[in-house]
């Protein structure tokens, strides 16, 4: 129908008059100017923005007054340079490649999001701003309580063990910085079994104790 605009096309078949879901998701419409606009947010593997997440983003296009920024949800993030630098800027003389590039990844807030527009990003704060070191590990949204733990239980122990310290962004990616490279490794691996085996009970032994077996073999 030409009144229906699809905005998820991979989400979405359409059969005759009728609309099919391919995936298990939300269903976003929105009426406007007698159009309908219809979307479908998947649950597994894709992150809904919350204002007041921390989240870790990746730089994809820089603007002259914002960045665009990669949360790994269906809408990309924006950063105004209000938002990331502490002095004036002025775009005629100054650009914004000197601050952040594309690639560069970054731990924000998400100060502001409604349906009606792109989640908006700070990185002015304690914590936040450009990674300039460490691993980036990508799990599942959906996994993301089960790493951190009941009363952060799962992600003391890791730290405990590990000595590492840890970043957990709500949009499923994962800032690991650690003492040495095996260290690190061992991290990554256990935020892996973390995410693989998130249904099980016991969980936060068994990975303590691969921890472990993994330091003892390496001598970490």
């Amino acid at each position: 129908d030409d009144g229906v605009i699809v905005e998820t096309p991979a989400y979405i078949e359409h059969i005759g008059r009728r609309l099919y879901a391919r995936v298990i998701g939300l269903v976003n419409v929105a009426v406007e100017e007698k159009k309908v606009r219809i979307g479908i947010i998947p649950l597994e593997g894709v992150y809904m923005p919350k204002t007041g997440d921390i989240v870790i983003g990746v730089v994809r296009d820089v603007g002259i007054t914002h960045w665009e920024v990669d949360i790994r949800a269906p809408y990309h993030a924006v950063l105004t340079v209000q938002e990331a630098l502490e002095h004036p800027f002025n775009p005629v003389t100054d650009s914004l490649r000197r601050y952040l590039d594309v690639g560069d990844y970054i731990v924000a807030k998400i100060v502001a999001f409604d349906r009606t527009r792109d989640p908006l990003l700070s990185i002015k704060g304690k914590g936040l701003g450009r990674i300039v070191e460490g691993a980036i590990v990508e799990i599942k949204p959906s996994r993301v309580p089960r790493v951190i733990g009941k009363k952060a239980s799962m992600i003391s122990m890791l730290k405990a063990e590990t000595g590492c310290e840890f970043v957990v962004g709500q949009n499923g990616r994962i800032l690991v910085k650690c003492p040495n490279k095996d260290l690190e490794e061992i991290a990554v691996l256990a935020i892996k079994m973390i995410e693989r085996e998130a249904h099980t009970s016991g969980l936060t032994e068994r990975v303590r104790e691969m921890i472990r077996r993994e330091k003892a073999r390496r001598g970490a």
